[in-house]
């Protein structure tokens, strides 16, 4: 498939021809042709951006909300398109793929919940005759830099509120899904939304880091937004530090799912099975470490090793539960952290096998603080198992580490989990539920190595707007000199 930029409301190429391929990471198979943006291009995406920004900052609230509405209803009818693309370029399953459309086409109609929410206060003066107001206004250019592993999602929460605060936005496309989000595009082209509010560049990995820094480096980009690897985004933060540029960041995470000894266990293991190999593990909010009280750890392994075992894995476009990574080297990078966890005294639970790109369900029992897998996230569907003695080692460990993104506790004492979530160093803590969840209205986000900043509802109008102090005064005032 051949796909071009969304530039100023115009399909084009790179300016020099150039294209780069996107291959299927299960089949080999060529899934996309995309053009590869060199600076020059980077540069006329931001110009496009710019010059749409001065009449879509005084668009309306309600006809930036009919425009995002009717994207919405356009993006739920190329579901088939969009599952179709992500089977081939990610090697996603059709039921995650389903599932990123829906909640895409949700945050689209959140966002357009949200332009009359833009509002400002009325603050008291100590000036006699002064009205003084906090107003929200447009930032404008906003770069938005999506990741591969929900790309539908991600890629349209990286511009689903900048458009809706007024602002108009740069996508820079995954290298790994330029398809999926050009069709994002798409969809608010095709609903009426103006030339040059959205524009979408593709471009070959190894140019990724000099077309990236000239965005962010124009003059006209006033937001940065990047979901990706904490390794990735510290680049990003700097990048953007330096050119004095606000960036919302979301980045790697090693959540925690901690299991107390007065859990539902039963309940515990259908929430560890769903949060541990959703999408292959492939999900920033995946469980990475699930911590178990040793009163209850025999019986929950054992019947979370049973569940694990019956997932079925392989090629993504038959029924299975597991499809395949995103790379064999994702592969081959689980398969070396646990060949590293069972050298060190480690215990094989479940899984362990790979095919190519696709991994098993797999399960590492008696982990330990000298493994791997203890502190690098996997990425992948090989999960850890860390057995503790009491609550405060539960939490002690879950906090030793650099990510702070999601969260789990599981018991039954509402009011002690409270308390533990209390301690537990994340932006996002799920009680008796899994790590994995996502709503449109929530504020998400971490701490620590998984970022700063917040996407979803009314926190992100934070994040894509200027507050401006304004003032109307007594033009007869008295003045000391």
């Amino acid at each position: 498939m051949d796909i071009g930029f969304l530039l100023d409301g115009v399909e084009r190429g790179a300016s020099g021809g150039t294209t780069y391929d996107r291959h299927d990471p299960f089949t080999g198979q060529l899934a996309t042709r995309a053009p590869a943006a060199k600076v020059e291009d980077a540069n006329a995406a931001v110009a496009a951006a710019a010059t749409a920004f001065k009449t879509w900052s005084k668009t309306g609230p309600n006809e930036r909300r009919k425009l995002l509405m009717k994207a919405a209803d356009i993006m739920d009818s190329k579901v088939e398109e969009f599952i179709g693309l992500m089977i081939a370029e990610t090697g996603a399953t059709a039921p995650w793929a389903g599932f990123n459309v829906m909640l895409a086409a949700n945050m689209l109609r959140e966002a357009a919940a949200m332009t009359t929410q833009i509002v400002g206060d009325v603050i008291p003066s100590d000036k006699p005759g002064t009205l003084a107001m906090a107003i929200r206004q447009p930032a404008g250019v906003c770069l938005g830099i999506a990741p591969w592993n929900a790309p539908v999602i991600l890629g349209t929460r990286a511009i689903a509120m900048p458009i809706a605060c007024g602002n108009t936005v740069v996508l820079k496309a995954s290298e790994s899904c330029p398809g999926v989000h050009r069709l994002i595009g798409q969809c608010l082209h095709e609903a009426g939304v103006p030339p040059g509010v959205i524009n979408v560049l593709t471009n070959d990995p190894s140019d990724a880091a000099e077309v990236v820094e000239a965005l962010i480096a124009h003059p006209s980009v006033r937001r940065v937004n990047f979901t990706g690897s904490t390794t990735v985004g510290r680049r990003i933060g700097a990048l953007a530090g330096h050119h004095l540029k606000p960036a919302l960041l979301e980045l790697g995470g090693k959540a925690p799912f901690i299991v107390l000894d007065d859990a539902n266990i039963d309940a515990a293991v259908n929430a560890a099975i769903f949060g541990c190999f959703m999408n292959q593990g492939q999900i920033c909010m995946s469980t990475e470490r699930i911590i178990v009280d040793q009163s209850v750890a025999d019986e929950f392994v054992e019947k979370l090793a049973a569940r694990a075992a019956q997932l079925p894995a392989g090629d993504p476009r038959g029924h299975v539960v597991l499809g395949s990574l995103i790379s064999g080297h994702a592969a081959t990078r689980n398969e070396e952290m646990l060949a590293d966890a069972l050298a060190k005294g480690a215990t094989l639970r479940a899984g362990g096998k790979r095919i190519g790109t696709v991994v098993e369900a797999t399960l590492v029992d008696n982990v330990t603080s000298n493994m791997r897998i203890y502190a690098e996230e996997s990425f992948g569907p090989v999960k850890p198992i860390i057995r503790v003695s009491n609550e405060d080692e539960a939490i002690a460990i879950a906090n030793d580490t650099e990510f702070g993104l999601s969260s789990a506790i599981f018991s039954r004492d509402i009011s002690r989990a409270m308390g533990l979530a209390a301690r537990l160093e994340t932006g996002i803590c799920h009680i008796n539920g899994p790590t994995v969840g996502d709503e449109a209205q929530m504020p998400f986000g971490g701490v620590k190595g998984s970022g700063y900043g917040r996407f979803g509802g009314k926190a992100a109008i934070a994040e894509f707007t200027d507050l401006r102090w304004v003032t109307v005064e007594d033009p007869h005032q008295h003045y000391p000199f």
